[in-house]
């Protein structure tokens, strides 16, 4: 196994304590490059995941929430499940004080899926 798959397949999410918990103020996080695979055909589903929050006590490490979301790649998964799963993890994780992912789907079979879920 490659570093890059170990990494990949060992990925949780890393809480940082936020510097300044004492301000709201937003992080928007923009992921181009997420993968997985559709659980009826089989063929690769791409996205671009956009996550938008306002931290309270802690704030995602960006290396911990790449290697999260890399582990998508090669996962049987909807468009729907794998955005509630990111918001879930994401939420358990940080327990922000707001939160949306967003899932835009590429096109695929001429359909266009955008999934939103916030808090």
């Amino acid at each position: 196994m490659k570093y890059g798959e170990k990494a990949t397949k060992e990925a949780t999410l890393e809480p940082w304590d936020n510097p300044f918990p004492d301000r709201d103020y937003t992080i928007e996080i923009s992921y181009p490059e997420f993968t997985c695979i559709c659980p009826r055909s089989g063929y690769p589903d791409f996205a671009t995941i956009r996550i938008t929050y306002v931290p309270d006590k802690k704030i995602v490490e960006l290396r911990s929430l790449k290697l999260y979301l890399n582990s998508f790649r090669d996962r049987a998964i909807s468009h729907e499940a794998a955005t509630n799963t990111i918001f879930d993890a994401l939420k358990d994780t940080l327990k922000p004080r707001s939160l949306e992912v967003v899932g835009d789907f590429n096109v695929r079979g001429n359909v266009k899926t955008i999934v939103k879920v916030s808090l």
